[in-house]
């Protein structure tokens, strides 16, 4: 799932939606916030129709990709503020209920995305993490065909790769001419990852899936002549421009402070990955003491566990215990999937609802791997169709039990799929099942790191330790390397000290850190709220505190802004109380 900001069009006529019947009584507060909700998914997918595909909403197109240019850029900008304009012109204490969540959704997309302008991120969007060469063939997956119709539109959309390449290397020009790269090792990632696509015969790779999957012989003939006369032309175009003009002049440097504006910019990535108004000093500071305590909690682990209190000699027991450790590359595989397979049938006794969305284990596809990118979990929004846990297996012999268990849990369930499978059944609007934010999703999945420990899912004490000793570091590292000048060794350095991460991995982190910043903070700056909320309202309630309904309530409105999240809480707390 893509953090990047997506480049929208301008749609004529929209912001004057409620000017044609002005004749009619001005519209209720509730009716004003129910159009611009409607108003701002149609911008969305008018400007970039491939987010219906991971969102199960309907695009208006399935024959183009979005429009990265200047001026569709500078389009949206208009149309985002006019409707920024309505917002903030509606009269917010007159709505109730789901108009309440509608309402947060709005203004916190709105408010995040004109914030970020000041990054001009489009000049500098290289990223081995979220670039377009590894959304590209996930698009192909789900590109449409079963029609004549579709299948012309799918031939339209991929014919046009080459504009669409060309367009980015311009903006990266543009980019580069005032100032904004991203770091050369991005950079060699990126190369990595396209000499992966490349490989393959065009028939065989990852860009041929709408070939395929047709029964049409005249539509694959001329689909893989697509990708054979255009996409690998343009991929080969992309990778000559990376290689030979782009990586001279990129950035040695990791952190933001580099940019132009660079400060400004990672305080609005902050706000964008949190939704909360903390200052990066504040983030910092909580950060560090959060580790603290969590330090403080591994010492007392540690000493029942190994007889000793020293941190890194605990550490080093966790990565030496030979029970700590997989024989093959298949028994990681097998280790997790079954873990997986166990935390479902666990979880049902902590949640009124379980989604009944499947949820598959999948390594990585061969193109993919070594390009740093870590196990992740991709939605899938046909609920006919199996979402996934990506596992990557390169590193295998460094992998420790603990932290396959971790990763497990925190992706599948109860976290990642758990979440984002009940919030798409309980969607009450198309633009609840558009909403994300990093603070929600990713702070459900580390509190459901810590739930799993009640749900006794950790198979070992090693595990219990490692969930402590790497949590809320992103909260340091990551306002460190932007801000603080921390170099790309301090972050290696801090990360491996935890024990999860050896060299390469700490070095993927590191750039991770550098081309999403503000991201890693959203793990615990998301996480800390959960547990705040559910010890505020066991503390409120007392006996007549449930789990199961506490779960309920945090999760079946799906993704909102954490101050939301906190308000709806509260006002569940206050309905508990006797009257």
């Amino acid at each position: 799932m893509s953090f990047s900001r997506p480049a929208w069009r301008l749609l004529p006529g929209l912001v004057l939606l409620w000017a044609a019947g002005s004749a009619h009584a001005a519209p209720s507060a509730s009716e004003e916030v129910q159009a611009l909700a409607t108003q701002m998914v149609a911008l969305s997918l008018e400007a970039e129709p491939t987010l219906a595909y991971f969102n199960g909403l309907t695009p208006p197109t399935h024959g183009r990709f979005a429009d990265h240019s200047p001026q569709a850029l500078r389009a949206l900008e208009r149309q985002e503020d006019a409707l920024w304009a309505r917002l903030n012109a509606l009269d917010a204490k007159a709505l109730q209920g789901t108009d309440l969540s509608t309402y947060a959704i709005l203004r916190e997309m709105l408010e995040a995305n004109r914030g970020l302008r000041v990054c001009h991120s489009e000049q500098w969007a290289v990223s081995h993490m979220f670039g377009w060469q590894l959304q590209f063939p996930e698009f192909a997956e789900k590109q449409p065909i079963e029609t004549a119709a579709l299948r012309e539109q799918a031939l339209q959309r991929w014919r046009s790769v080459p504009r669409y390449v060309d367009t980015e290397i311009s903006q990266l020009r543009a980019g580069l001419a005032q100032g904004y790269s991203v770091p050369k090792s991005v950079v060699r990632r990126v190369l990595k990852q396209l000499d992966g696509l490349l490989a393959a015969k065009p028939g065989d790779s990852a860009f041929a899936s709408p070939a395929k999957r047709s029964n049409d012989v005249a539509f694959q003939k001329a689909f893989t002549a697509v990708v054979t006369t255009r996409v690998y032309p343009a991929l080969q175009k992309y990778r000559q421009f990376l290689e030979k003009t782009y990586l001279p002049k990129a950035r040695d440097s990791l952190g933001l402070s580099a940019l132009p504006n660079g400060k400004a910019c990672y305080a609005a990535y902050l706000r964008v990955f949190t939704t909360l108004d903390r200052s990066p000093q504040e983030v910092f500071e909580l950060g560090q003491q959060t580790v603290a305590k969590n330090v403080a909690e591994v010492k007392a682990l540690g000493q029942k566990a190994f007889g000793t209190s020293d941190f890194a000699e605990i550490i080093a027991r966790l990565r030496t215990d030979p029970a700590n450790r997989f024989t093959s590359e298949e028994e990681v595989f097998r280790y997790s999937r079954e873990l997986v397979e166990k935390a479902q049938q666990v979880c049902k006794g902590s949640f009124l609802k379980m989604p009944s969305h499947a949820l598959e284990v999948r390594p990585y596809p061969d193109y993919m791997k070594g390009s740093g990118v870590s196990s992740h979990y991709e939605f899938e929004p046909d609920p006919a169709k199996p979402s996934r846990y990506m596992l990557q297996l390169d590193d295998w012999k460094e992998q420790l039990r603990s932290d396959a268990a971790i990763t497990a849990l925190h992706e599948a369930w109860p976290g990642h799929h758990l979440q984002a499978a009940t919030a798409h059944a309980a969607a009450q609007s198309d633009l609840s099942r558009l909403a994300f934010n990093s603070a929600y999703a990713e702070g459900w999945a580390r509190y459901a790191e810590a739930l799993s420990e009640e749900l006794g899912l950790y198979d070992s004490d090693t595990a219990k330790i490692a969930r402590r000793a790497w949590p809320a570091r992103g909260m340091v590292a990551d306002p460190g390397l932007h801000l603080y000048g921390w170099t790309r060794e301090q972050v290696t350095a801090y990360a491996k000290e935890t024990g999860r991460f050896n060299q390469a991995v700490a070095e993927e982190l590191a750039d991770r850190i550098a081309v999403l910043p503000g991201q890693l903070t959203a793990y615990d700056s998301g996480g800390l709220e959960f547990r705040a909320l559910r010890t505020q309202a066991e503390a409120a309630l007392g006996p007549r505190f449930d789990l199961r309904q506490f779960h309920q309530v945090v999760l079946e409105n799906g993704t909102l802004p954490l101050l939301q999240l906190r308000a709806n809480v509260e006002a569940w707390i206050q309905r508990q109380q006797p009257r």
